[in-house]
């Protein structure tokens, strides 16, 4: 009997199978009849992998009692479960009993996929859960967003830079209970290291910046637009990977670096076209809180543990906000005295809590005031819930949020000035902030700004004989070195083809490539805006 390596097609009445089997092990020698019976069991689902639900009560009962013989001949793979039983080898079928056969393949949902199939069957074409393609649709959108970040940047005196997106898992284990420690993509390496996909940039610039050492001088202002990974729970806007801009200043202890990086963000946003009707920026200080704890007869070490907590305080319920700060050791009336100064909305009532000397309130004053001659201090407001979720903060906290409400922060960062220290280097001042490129799309769709961004060409060029290929590709050649973008045809195309490709691609011109002008050094263009045609020689394309 002839196999072939394909997928197996048969009858799925489970007589006919148990029959088949049967017969086949009878007739077949000792050393196939492991091949023999793992294509039997191949019938129930039409391909290698796990043996589903899909297979009718029946012939489940019939396969229960080959298991022995399968197993006998190293032919399955795990045990009978939730899903099913598992080969070990490819499919082989008959072909003299593929003709009628039929498989239910297609009846398999995402929940019932077996292990990767060994037969050429199709694979799942989705990526990742919680992770994108960029066909040339989403990478014309990617790339114009991130010519933007790259513009307003520059216009700030910003130098670009990089770092790995696999990193030493050291660089964000901390101590202070953050959820970003729980979402980590970590794991050994091969040779024995513990790494992870970056979740964030800023631990990957402080190690730069102390790997630069005394060579690098201060201030630095550098930006950086990566990947970063995180294992969470996706809601709108929010995906296990996503890109990442970020504008960092090393080395400014004064405000004046949270307000240079403010007025960053506001020309993006302006950039795009959205105003301060449409994003705010909540402003506040962790000397706040940090003051409120001290007050309160709280330790310094219970500090950035507070912070993670009140972080969460719009994501849970109040009553769950208090559980978790009274199981760090905080006495009730500490508690309360947190959560009312968080309420607090206006500089003023800041000021007469805690004084107009007080080292938070002068530095947000400041702040504001720096606000007002850049021009932005409409977009700001103070809100002193606001404290970050990163244990490094020490300073101004800040985030971006849509005031309509619809969608989570766009963008967040403050001061970090201790950061450095935390890694083995010496407490240098610093201060940066990170904008995710899911949630500014999000916006943008919101409000109907999303550009229209068209795969564009200058010039079409189309040889009208197969012979004058080599022709066409001298007029291409000479048009791309002037700086025009330039699409060859391709293949034995038909004019009508051409011009709906050149209308496509919105192409301005159409540049012909005919015997007769070529004998006479020229081309025949077409502008495709006026339809006007003309013959140019080739020094004056």
């Amino acid at each position: 009997m002839e196999f072939e390596g394909e997928q197996l097609c048969c009858s799925s009445g489970s007589s006919v199978i148990s029959q088949w089997v049967m017969a086949m092990a009878t007739a077949a020698s000792s050393q196939h009849l492991g091949l023999v019976l793992i294509t039997s069991l191949a019938c129930l689902r039409g391909r290698a992998g796990a043996i589903t639900s899909v297979a009718s009560k029946s012939c489940r009962l019939e396969l229960d009692k080959l298991v022995p013989q399968l197993n006998a001949h190293g032919a399955l793979g795990g045990s009978q479960g939730s899903r099913g039983y598992s080969l070990r080898e490819p499919i082989c079928r008959p072909r003299s009993l593929c003709a009628s056969a039929t498989t239910q393949e297609s009846v398999r949902g995402p929940s019932q996929a077996g292990p990767p199939s060994t037969d050429g069957g199709v694979i799942d074409t989705s990526p990742p859960r919680g992770t994108r393609d960029f066909p040339p649709e989403d990478m014309r959108l990617r790339t114009w967003l991130f010519n933007n970040f790259r513009e307003v940047s520059s216009l700030f005196g910003f130098e670009e830079i990089d770092f790995p997106v696999l990193e030493s898992e050291e660089l964000y284990i901390r101590k202070a209970g953050e959820e970003i420690t729980q979402q980590l993509y970590n794991f050994e390496d091969k040779g024995g290291r513990r790494v992870t996909l970056r979740p964030e940039l800023t631990p990957s610039l402080a190690r730069l910046v102390l790997q630069k050492g005394k060579s690098a001088s201060l201030p630095l202002k550098w930006f950086a637009i990566g990947q970063c990974w995180r294992y969470e729970r996706m809601t709108r806007g929010r995906r296990r990977e996503h890109y990442q801009w970020n504008m960092d200043i090393i080395g400014v202890p004064g405000v004046e670096a949270e307000a240079e990086l403010l007025s960053a963000i506001v020309a993006f946003f302006s950039k795009l076209g959205i105003t301060s009707s449409d994003v705010g920026i909540k402003i506040s200080n962790r000397k706040v809180l940090q003051e409120v704890l001290g007050s309160s007869v709280i330790p310094e070490s219970s500090f950035a543990a507070v912070c993670v907590i009140v972080d969460k305080i719009e994501k849970i319920p109040r009553a769950e906000v208090e559980k978790e700060l009274t199981a760090l050791g905080l006495p009730v009336e500490a508690v309360d005295t947190i959560l009312q100064a968080l309420t607090l909305r206006s500089l003023d009532d800041l000021e007469e809590l805690l004084g107009s000397d007080n080292e938070a309130v002068v530095e947000l004053k400041q702040l504001f005031e720096l606000a007002r001659g850049y021009g932005f201090e409409d977009w700001l407001q103070f809100d002193a819930s606001v404290v970050r979720g990163l244990a490094y903060y020490t300073g101004t906290v800040f985030e971006a949020f849509d005031r309509s409400g619809t969608l989570r922060a766009i963008c967040g960062g403050g001061r970090y000035d201790k950061l450095l220290s935390t890694f083995g280097g010496v407490d240098t001042p610093a201060c940066g902030f990170g904008f995710g490129d899911a949630v500014i799309v999000e916006l943008l769709k919101e409000k109907k700004f999303m550009p229209e961004l068209n795969h564009e060409v200058d010039d079409i060029v189309m040889p009208l004989e197969e012979e004058l290929r080599p022709q066409a590709a001298i007029v291409a050649a000479r048009l791309r070195t002037q700086g025009r973008r330039v699409d060859v045809v391709m293949g034995n195309k038909k004019m009508k083809w051409a011009f709906k490709h050149a209308e496509r691609l919105q192409a301005k011109r159409m540049v012909l490539v005919g015997s007769t002008e070529w004998a006479k050094g020229s081309v025949r263009v077409k502008d495709l805006s006026s339809r006007e045609e003309r013959d140019l020689p080739l020094e004056e394309l």
